[in-house]
């Protein structure tokens, strides 16, 4: 296992290319936390257990991510600014799959 580079936009609009660890099973709400590319309590306010949706992102690029679980698709049927691409990064785990991912992170509710 080793790192892969993601891209993340930011809720201001800035394109973060990050190195994210693959063998330490962070997911990518975790990844977001810890280059803090969103403010402080605005993102994984639930600790990542698919109850808050802060952690909501657009998926920009065409990886073939896991099939969405139950918990995941009640939270975004709840959400705001859902979109066909949205996702949330708590339920994203970090993956050699997913070298170049890029991502937009949702507005802040």
């Amino acid at each position: 296992m080793s790192d892969i580079t993601i891209k993340i936009k930011d809720r201001e609009g800035n394109v973060h290319e990050v190195q994210a660890p693959t063998d330490m099973a962070m997911n990518l709400m975790e990844i977001v936390r810890s280059y803090e590319l969103a403010p402080e309590g605005t993102i994984g306010v639930c600790g990542g257990m698919a109850m808050c949706a802060s952690c909501q992102c657009y998926v920009t690029s065409d990886h073939v991510l896991p099939e969405m679980s139950y918990d995941e698709d009640l939270m975004l049927a709840e959400a705001f600014n859902v979109k066909d691409n949205s996702r949330l990064g708590c339920q994203i785990q970090m993956t050699e799959d997913l070298d170049g991912l890029e991502v937009e992170l949702a507005p802040e509710i």
